[in-house]
């Protein structure tokens, strides 16, 4: 039987998304300087989220904590994550996917597959249609983006890891013993370190060396992950990409904090609030969602966690509406004297930004003008934010608490 003529599939991956994006506002010393994105690094996740060439070259990696980096390098240049940033150049740059093909999959805020099967004769086949691609997002918005070309999802995505940063990579099945069977199984999707150690304590240390085992002895070996890979490593991973516009939309956006001490009494857990409220709401805006109903997490010094939730009569995507419903659902159910150690603040069951401004009935506005003068100046500062950073403008609360820490930190250096 004739064999059905193989899809054309990109795996798209912006390099060192992060700190690339942080890049774009630096002059062109600081470029040169080894880089990375993390957290406060008083804090107990001061970890690196990404890093740029340089830093690569002194063995910094990611996730590990900003002071071993500062160890292997004492120059590094250390900036702050801006998440609504990052959430932006990732739209523009899926935006500019979707003029190469309908069928573009996200998959994270970096990474895309694009299907170009019926559109590559457009540009000129699949390895010039790729390097159009990765040309037009260099030049639209100063990102490089690896990209690999192969005819499914898995083996694209292996291309874009293959060679970076800046370039494209084809692997087609002619391609697939002489270049994906070499490399070790650790690069195939979805092989972390649990499962590694297990393979290789088979002597399974390559894509290969899998490829060659039965699928009843992987799903013995593994369960159902077993046969999962089974079909990764033959090359046999049919999965469509979806279309953009038809992917499952975002349930919920929120964002947690563990904190260096922990909250205790009213006014420190009201600016912790405060903080993952301003957070959420703003990824909220970002993503142009309301929502109708918010969620918190805590857990206490002994590691006891609870959570409580508020359904909402009102869209809201404020951070004063958000703020006040989290802080509220925390008086209820939560003593101020006792400890939180972590606070998770969600907004859920959320709504395009169209659908919130529905009447919820004939005589009774979706809004009232309170928080219409929220949401206006919450637009405001996002605006700010965007042009001179995260840090530019806040609320007076979250302001004092940065300035008495930066004060407190000068103290402890003096003495």
């Amino acid at each position: 039987m004739e064999r059905k003529t193989d899809r054309v599939i990109l795996h798209c991956d912006l390099n060192g998304f992060y700190a690339s994006v942080e890049s774009l506002s630096l002059d062109e010393e600081a470029k040169k300087r080894p880089m990375v994105v993390g957290g406060d690094a008083q804090s107990r996740h001061g970890i690196v989220l990404a890093k740029n060439e340089a830093a690569k070259k002194y063995g910094i990696k990611t996730a590990e904590t900003l002071y071993q980096a500062q160890k292997k390098c004492p120059d590094l240049l250390i900036l702050p994550p801006h998440h609504g940033l990052y959430a932006h150049y990732s739209k523009v740059v899926n935006a500019i996917y979707v003029r190469y093909s309908d069928y573009v999959e996200k998959f994270g805020i970096d990474e895309s597959w694009i299907d170009i099967t019926h559109s590559m004769h457009l540009f000129g086949g699949a390895k010039a249609t790729a390097h159009d691609i990765r040309q037009t997002v260099k030049k639209e918005t100063g990102l490089t983006i690896s990209v690999g070309v192969s005819f499914n999802k898995i083996f694209a995505k292996l291309g874009s890891d293959y060679k970076k940063p800046d370039a494209v990579t084809v692997i087609m099945r002619d391609d697939v013993a002489r270049m994906v069977h070499p490399m070790g199984v650790s690069n195939l999707l979805f092989v972390g370190k649990a499962t590694r150690l297990i393979l290789e304590s088979h002597r399974i240390f390559t894509i290969g060396d899998l490829a060659k085992q039965s699928e009843a002895f992987l799903v013995q070996l593994l369960g159902k992950q077993g046969s999962t890979l089974y079909r990764y490593a033959n090359g046999l991973e049919d999965d469509a990409v979806k279309k953009y516009y038809e992917q499952d939309e975002v349930k919920t956006i929120g964002n947690s904090i563990t904190f260096a001490k922990s909250l205790v009494g009213e006014e420190e857990i009201k600016t912790g609030t405060l903080k993952l409220a301003d957070s959420v709401a703003q990824r909220l805006r970002e993503a142009q969602k309301r929502c109708k109903g918010v969620q918190i997490g805590i857990k206490d010094d002994n590691f006891v966690y609870i959570s409580r939730q508020k359904k909402l009569k009102y869209s809201i995507c404020s951070t004063k509406d958000i703020y006040q419903t989290a802080y509220d659902l925390i008086a209820e159910s939560w003593q101020m004297s006792k400890p939180i150690r972590l606070l998770n603040v969600t907004a859920i069951h959320l709504c395009n930004e169209e659908e919130g401004e529905e009447q919820i009935s004939f005589f009774e506005p979706s809004q009232t003008p309170r928080e219409e003068k929220y949401e206006k100046a919450d637009a405001v500062l996002d605006e700010i934010r965007r042009k001179y950073g995260e840090e530019s403008v806040g609320f007076a609360r979250l302001i004092e608490k940065r300035q008495k820490q930066e004060e407190d930190d000068k103290t402890n250096k003096k003495e």
